[in-house]
């Protein structure tokens, strides 16, 4: 296969990066095959195919690809142009969450575009006998990466005006929440990618798991390191997704899904907000 569609010739950071200004609608390029995956992968576009698909069209630049495009930028306060930008490919290469933005990939409908938090489909919650949650590290989780999680659940339990109270168990099989190192095919069906892109993911009430990229680089804090992933800002997002808040397009939220390496970042006042009114917490 000669396309850049093969991840074993290119990465997808790099072959989305070679992108930048190079085409519109109706052209072909090798990369578009990996846009499309990506913005699949996040839900804005309606593409089944596999990293391995060879279809002589994954490399086009079709309407609804343009479609797709121009609801990401919405989402994220781009110009919605449809097309790739430096400011939209600039963002997109940056590392991020793994769990989608989206949960509808329908573009012919009226684009829904929230301005702050989201819930998950269904607004899934911890029922209120379960607002103390036990945690657990695996096995092989290094000790060195405990403190920052463990600093990241004392955010969320203040921010909730301590209606949330977490405590560490050794039982990971007993425990509510189950954390973990993970790389590449671990069991899923949602893939890490190595380093770089995506840095961890987490699951709605009740599921409980929270898995970071094994392939990526995390500081233990408390201070910023620069040019490296600070562990405690990730865990505070996914453990949003664990609490039940989805992604937020407030750039100061921490339920925004894209991450800055070199910066520390906590919960503002739009993820207190919603973990409140998830919650239906007043104090």
């Amino acid at each position: 296969m000669g396309n850049v569609g093969n991840p074993t010739k290119l990465s997808s950071i790099e072959s989305i990066k070679q992108l930048k200004g190079c085409c519109d609608k109706g052209s072909k390029a090798q990369g578009l095959h990996q846009l499309k995956l990506y913005l699949a992968r996040f839900g804005y576009l309606n593409y089944q195919h596999t990293p391995y698909h060879t279809n002589v069209e994954d490399d086009k630049f079709d309407d609804e690809l343009e479609s797709a495009l121009k609801s990401y930028q919405k989402y994220y306060h781009l110009n919605a142009t449809g097309t790739l930008d430096e400011a939209t490919v600039s963002l997109l290469t940056t590392p991020r969450c793994g769990c989608p933005d989206k949960e509808t990939h329908n573009h012919t409908s009226k684009l829904h575009i929230v301005s702050r938090y989201t819930f998950f489909p269904n607004k899934p919650r911890w029922p209120p006998s379960k607002s103390h949650l036990t945690y657990a590290f695996t096995s092989n989780y290094p000790n060195n990466h405990v403190p920052p999680v463990v600093r990241a659940f004392n955010q969320w339990s203040s921010a909730s005006g301590y209606y949330f109270k977490f405590s560490r168990v050794y039982d990971v099989r007993g425990a509510d929440l189950k954390i973990s190192f993970e790389r590449g095919n671990h069991g899923d069906n949602n893939n890490f990618d190595g380093p770089g892109r995506v840095l961890a993911h987490a699951y709605a009430p009740t599921d409980g798991r929270l898995h970071f990229d094994a392939d990526d680089t995390f500081s233990d804090g408390p201070r910023a390191v620069q040019n490296v992933m600070d562990l405690e800002t990730v865990a505070v997002h996914e453990i949003g997704h664990l609490l039940g808040l989805g992604h937020s397009n407030d750039k100061n939220a921490i339920m925004y899904a894209y991450i800055t390496s070199g910066v520390l970042k906590g919960l503002n006042s739009d993820d207190i907000q919603g973990i409140k009114a998830l919650y239906g917490l007043t104090n």
